[in-house]
């Protein structure tokens, strides 16, 4: 017979007034009206009223007993008991309290005692107001996450328990818990601690040979500093290991610490630590340091391998209302990198394993009040760990200025004037940076491989309205740049052993240009009334919107010699003539140089829109519908009017269609106006002569590609319903809900979560309910690829590859989720990572899997959900780098 696991305790009551009084509040219930309060002897001594009712009857006998049956209840100072029946003696100040037994045999009614903030659940309880002593049979209490429960229990002062025959489990299946310690016997200290002799490990009532010969279990109403014990396993190549031990530390409410460490028998160790930081109303963020050495193999063997890795991850947010002009900001993720490789926390990770860059981000921004000017300070960092490169940029200084109009009158009288509309913005930029192996940065040299530079950008432009529908633009921009080096190239040598010879020369170097422009755009607008016979009578009318726009810019020639950005050198050629090469003087610096050749472009664009207005065929309140037939079809190209040849520029033609309220299709196409042919170095070089002419097409499609995204799931094929009330009840109905349901919520707070969360039908039946989701990514390119010296053209290649994801609860406990990456083009799938859960109640079950590729791996977990048993667990692994075949 399976017991129900119940704590027992004893309340002893001490009293210090001379009087108590019993009040009844409910005055409906029939009862003898000579007895309605009483006044205790000076040998039972009560401090406060109690105050008794029930809702089926009270009877007060004359040798000072009260019998209250039916939601029975009594309440003195902070204690509250709750009962179907109970026993009040006023004479000895002792009360008994007990459920009943329906006619179908179901216990209805436990006593819930609550004293303070503790909660206590029993069969039958014996309290005592006088002397706070008393006992209590098969009682559950909640303790921090988890439960004990006795068949006796004695309460002594200071809320101090002893446990006879009690179980500790954090599964809240009291009638039968799926696990528990057996207890022999134990102490509790209410909300402090539960201390305990020898205690043994019952699953599913079968002992098992686990046992410990004491036991702490703390029961902190606040989170506490304490020891974080360690989880042990093997490892194929770094043996056993004892991971993630060390102590937490609980320094106060706005910061905490946690430091832990990994052994491992052959050598590797590793430390971390792990601190969280708030203020409220101000910041919040956390820092995680990581140092580890890797060690693999045996010593003095081939395969032997030692390594020192780190990893700085910081993450800091700043609220809102913490200061409105002044903002920090980080996000750090900062590593060696083989870390992620030798991390055996990363091994059953795929995304983790094949990450191939990671960035770090500083930045503080300081806006001024009733300024344009606003100022950042910023680190970045970008870390390539294919190939162990790191870009680093410290410090990046930016200030910038918002648009201002710097003519406009203070006090505006009438229309603005036509230079009041003149507007300005300005940034400034200084940064310094270097591109690096991640060895050779502490090495480096700052004036050698540090690049850095200041750049002003200057932009001035002004918009005005023409004859009502034409809006022109006319714009100028200007570029300053400071450069604190350039390089002279030379070439030494024949055309055939000969190499080019950069030197570096150091200085102050200023590199300006501008350029002007004005546009000119309108909106053309089209509407059209189709024919009914042909399209029906939905269709109200269809909107075509076209948008010219034409522009005009110059910049000049700043290859020209007298600006001095561009140098030139005389390169032999095998036939015993040079050709002149030109070549950037600041081709390595960060913000660029001004390019060569003058330009006087005539630039022009046509952006279209088509829209319909259907009417809808069942909503009255709104009486049509806008839909997007084409949202966007745009064509743009350039001429260049001064350039000697390569007048045109690059086609594009761009497409954006709404398919769907949740999918947009977009397309890009570029197209190339001409020709190729082999230069003297027999390198590909497009000439001056268009398609058109060799080929009879206006240009030749360089490149295209899209890529789309959806998600599947239960609501998409799902029909529409007219909107219900929940359960399907009309708004005079209410749901039905069981006597025992009733009992339970109003009697027994702690067994009332236990109902179930199914959502149940108008007739109470369980609807079925399968949740799942598919998300399906595709990505297409087609563009040019290698050069065909025969027909002398680009190769075109198309590359297209598939992401697939989803997930699907099977139940409300079993859930599995599966992704998944296919190239088309090698009709291979590069991984594959599969992964199934199980909620076993208060144990939870999982396991994932890597069937092929690089990181072909499994891992098998099985423990208690309880953070404070969770070391109770079965694992089993494997390691993606020891080549085990497991299938």
């Amino acid at each position: 017979m399976k017991k129900f696991c119940l704590f027992f305790f004893f309340l002893l009551f001490v009293g210090k007034s001379d009087v108590a009084l019993f009040a009844q509040s409910n005055e409906n219930v029939a009862m003898p009206t000579e007895r309605t309060s009483t006044r205790i002897s000076s040998k039972s001594v009560i401090e406060d009223n109690i105050v008794y009712n029930a809702t089926d009857s009270i009877i007060i006998l004359k040798n000072g007993i009260i019998h209250l049956h039916g939601n029975a209840s009594v309440t003195y100072q902070d204690i509250e008991l709750k009962a179907a029946y109970i026993r009040l003696n006023i004479d000895s100040s002792l009360v008994f309290a007990s459920g009943i037994t329906d006619t179908v045999g179901t216990y209805l009614g436990a006593p819930i005692f609550k004293e303070g903030s503790e909660t206590y659940e029993s069969k039958s309880l014996l309290y005592n107001f006088n002397t706070k002593k008393g006992l209590i049979f098969n009682t559950v209490t909640q303790q921090g996450e988890g439960y004990v429960s006795s068949g006796v229990t004695k309460k002594s002062t200071e809320n101090v328990f002893c446990l006879q025959h009690g179980k500790y489990t954090t599964c809240d299946h009291h009638d039968h818990p799926h696990f528990y310690l057996s207890l022999t016997k134990a102490k509790m200290k209410q909300g402090e601690y539960i201390v305990t002799g020898p205690a043994y490990l019952v699953i599913e009532d079968l002992p098992l040979p686990l046992f410990v010969p004491f036991g702490y279990f703390p029961v902190p109403k606040t989170y506490s500093s304490g020891v974080l014990f360690p989880t042990f396993g093997d490892e194929l190549q770094r043996g056993f290991y004892a991971r993630n031990g060390g102590y937490y530390f609980a320094i106060n409410d706005y910061v905490d610490l946690a430091l832990t460490g990994d052994v491992y028998t052959k050598g590797t160790w590793s430390l971390n630590a792990a601190s969280s930081y708030m203020l409220r109303y101000k910041f919040r963020g956390n820092v995680n340091v990581s140092l580890m050495e890797n060690i693999v193999g045996e010593r003095d063997m081939p395969d032997y391998a030692k390594s020192n890795d780190f990893r700085i991850m910081w993450s800091h947010a700043q609220d809102a209302k913490a200061n409105p002009f002044s903002t920090l900001s980080a996000s750090v993720n900062f590593s060696t990198s083989s870390y992620e490789r030798n991390n055996l926390n990363s091994y059953y990770n795929p995304n983790l394993l094949s990450q191939n860059t990671r960035s770090s981000t500083i930045t503080y921004t300081q806006r001024f009040p009733e300024s344009p000017f606003s100022l950042s300070a910023s680190v970045y960092a970008n870390q390539r760990t294919r190939d162990s490169i790191i870009s680093l940029s410290l410090p990046n200084l930016n200030v910038s200025m918002s648009r201002i109009y710097p003519l406009k009158r203070k006090q505006v009288l009438g229309t603005d004037r036509w230079y009041e509309k003149i507007s300005m913005t300005y940034t400034g930029r200084f940064s310094n940076s270097i591109t690096t192996k991640e060895d050779k940065l502490l090495t480096s040299s700052f004036t050698k491989d540090w690049k850095n530079g200041v750049e002003h950008t200057l932009p001035i432009s002004a918009s005005f309205t023409v004859l009502n529908y034409f809006t022109v633009t006319p714009s100028f921009s200007s570029k300053l740049r400071w450069y604190f080096s350039q390089v002279n190239q030379t070439w030494q040598g024949d055309a055939l052993t000969g190499a080019i010879v950069t030197d570096t020369l150091n200085g102050f170097y200023n590199v300006f240009d501008y350029s002007a422009s004005v546009s000119m755009q309108t909106k053309l607008y089209g509407f059209y009334k189709p024919m009914e016979r042909i399209f029906g009578s939905r269709i109200n009318m269809i909107r075509h919107v076209i948008t010219p726009s034409i522009s005009v810019s110059y910049k000049p020639d700043y290859g020209l010699p007298a600006w001095g950005y561009w140098g030139t050198y005389q390169r032999p050629l095998t036939d015993g003539t040079f050709s002149q090469v030109f070549y950037d003087k600041y081709q390595s610096q960060l913000f660029g140089t001004p390019s060569r050749g003058e330009a006087g472009t005539v630039g022009f664009s046509i952006a279209n829109n088509l829209e319909m207005k259907v009417k809808n065929k069942q909503d009255s309140q709104k009486e049509f519908t806008k839909i997007s037939i084409i949202d966007n079809l745009s064509v743009s190209s350039s001429y260049n009017l001064i350039a000697d040849s390569l007048n045109w520029s690059n086609p594009n033609v761009s497409l954006r269609l709404k398919l769907h309220k949740q999918y947009t299709l977009n397309l890009s196409l570029l197209f190339d106006p001409y020709t190729y042919q082999l230069n003297e170095y027999g390198n590909p070089k497009k000439v001056n002569i268009t398609q058109l002419e060799k080929n009879g097409v206006l240009g030749r499609l360089m490149s295209t590609g899209t890529s789309f995204g959806y998600t599947f799931s239960n609501a998409t094929f799902k029909k529409k319903e007219p909107s219900t009330n929940k359960g399907g009840l009309t708004p005079n109905e209410e749901p039905v809900v069981s006597v025992l349901e009733k009992e339970i919520n109003e009697l027994n707070p702690i067994e009332s979560k236990k109902l179930s969360k199914s959502t149940m039908d108008a007739e109470g039946y369980q609807k079925f309910s399968m949740p799942w989701s598919l998300n399906v990514n595709y990505s297409m390119r087609y563009a040019y690829a290698s050069f065909n010296t025969a027909s002398m053209e680009y190769n075109r290649a198309l590359s297209h590859d598939i992401n697939v994801s989803g997930n699907i609860q099977f139940t409300e406990n079993w859930r599995f989720t599966a992704s998944s990456y296919y190239n088309v083009n090698t009709n291979q799938w590069s991984y594959v990572n599969c992964s199934i859960s199980r909620d076993l109640h208060c144990w939870s079950m999982s396991a994932s899997f890597v069937p092929i590729g690089l990181y072909k791996s499994y891992n098998f977990m099985i423990g208690i959900k309880s953070t404070l048993l969770r070391d109770i667990k079965y694992e089993k692994q494997s390691n993606p780098y020891d080549n085990q075949v497991w299938y």
